[in-house]
């Protein structure tokens, strides 16, 4: 028994290292299958536009690769309409980051530090906001803007995404595991809710300011509905949709078509990259599954 039990121990760590190169591999190809797609994208965004089906049928090498790569779809998205379109969405999607963590910051204050009555029902309504699709009460509240002029404009544009109703809570959660001692310390040294607020609250909470920035920008660069409805025309229109209205016309330029998809895709990622530590630090610090 044992001689058994000893052999057993000693194939355990075998199968485990096995299995755990088995569940890797597995993980890597599936990876590769979902990157399939865009590897394919940003190929075709370096070809000419009356090569991008040419390797298509039957799949081969150059269906992946490109012997002579270039950069000419770029520079014609940047002189196109749909390059305007994918700088009106950058311009958007940062001024409304900007004001909507000033006003989500400081609703967020409000409700966690400064005690009034009333104070959990106001949260409720927060939190019921951000559980009603936006896509549901979209057209309503279109056909107030253009009641007040404010279709074709960036200010249409831009207001529903600064109040944010999951920034909020996020914000909330996070600034009550700040100490109550700090603010009890800041009212013997003299200072009001505003100094508290700004020189307390915010210095301690950035990664969660990164991690609601990083959620107003995507919800605000992904929209698709919204700006379908308040940007009709040239000026105004925004990256997603000036891709979608490509979409049936007869002289398409794929070349650029594929460039601009890139371009969409990558800002995003690269943002999501690049802050993808302080997002984690927030959501974990707040307590949100």
């Amino acid at each position: 028994m044992t001689t058994i039990a000893t052999s057993r121990a000693k194939r355990s760590p075998r199968r485990r290292i096995l299995a755990y190169i088995g569940l890797s591999t597995a993980s890597a190809l599936v990876g590769l299958l979902f990157l399939l797609p865009l590897w394919w994208t940003f190929i075709n965004s370096l070809r000419p536009g009356a090569e991008t089906f040419r390797y298509l049928n039957p799949l081969q090498w150059q269906t992946f690769f490109t012997t002579s790569p270039t950069l000419d779809n770029y520079f014609a998205l940047l002189q196109s309409d749909i390059g305007r379109a994918i700088a009106n969405s950058l311009f958007v999607s940062v001024v409304t980051v900007v004001l909507g963590l000033a006003i989500c910051a400081m609703a967020a204050f409000g409700l966690a530090a400064i005690p009034f009555r009333g104070r959990g029902l106001l949260f409720s309504v927060v939190i019921l906001s951000f559980l009603i699709p936006f896509d549901s009460i979209a057209i309503p509240l279109a056909n107030l803007f253009r009641d007040w002029n404010l279709q074709n404009t960036f200010t249409g544009l831009i207001l529903p995404g600064i109040g944010n109703g999951m920034a909020i809570f996020l914000l909330r959660t996070f600034f009550l595991a700040i100490p109550g001692e700090l603010v009890e310390a800041g009212r013997l040294d003299g200072l009001g809710w505003w100094g508290i607020f700004r020189r307390i609250y915010v210095p301690l909470s950035r990664p969660a300011l990164i991690g609601a920035g990083l959620m107003l920008f995507l919800f605000q660069w992904q929209s698709y509905m919204w700006p379908l409805l308040m940007g009709t025309d040239d000026t105004h229109i925004l990256g997603p949709v000036a891709l979608s209205n490509l979409q049936g016309q007869f002289n398409v330029d794929y070349g650029v078509l594929f460039a601009a998809s890139m371009v969409l895709t990558i800002i995003p990622l690269a943002i999501i990259v690049a802050c993808q530590r302080y997002f984690i630090q927030s959501v974990t610090t707040s307590g949100l599954k």
